[in-house]
């Protein structure tokens, strides 16, 4: 398994990110909007949104003074396809 691909799931395992993955699939905004409906800090949100900016699943634009996210569809994409591709491979016989 390649490494962007393994960091993309590990972003998703942590709670606060999955949150935040799900209040961006409804459609593109800024922090401050997020942090409202959320119950971490303004710095613990940011660290949030870098990881999950930093693994490809998020895409971060400025828009004047704001910072505007938005999920990137093609790597859910890739996600699903990589987890398609594996729940249909064949057993492998492991001789130990």
């Amino acid at each position: 398994m390649n490494n962007k691909i393994t960091e993309s799931f590990k972003v998703l395992s942590d709670p606060n990110r999955l949150e935040i993955v799900e209040l961006l699939l409804k459609g593109e905004t800024c922090g401050c909007t997020l942090i409202d409906k959320l119950p971490i800090s303004q710095p613990t949100l940011s660290y949030h949104l870098k990881a999950i900016t930093n693994a490809g699943l998020a895409i971060s634009r400025r828009e004047g003074n704001w910072v505007k996210h938005y999920i990137n569809r093609d790597k859910i994409d890739e996600m699903i396809d990589f987890l398609e591709a594996l729940k249909n491979m064949e057993k492998i016989e492991c001789n130990l």
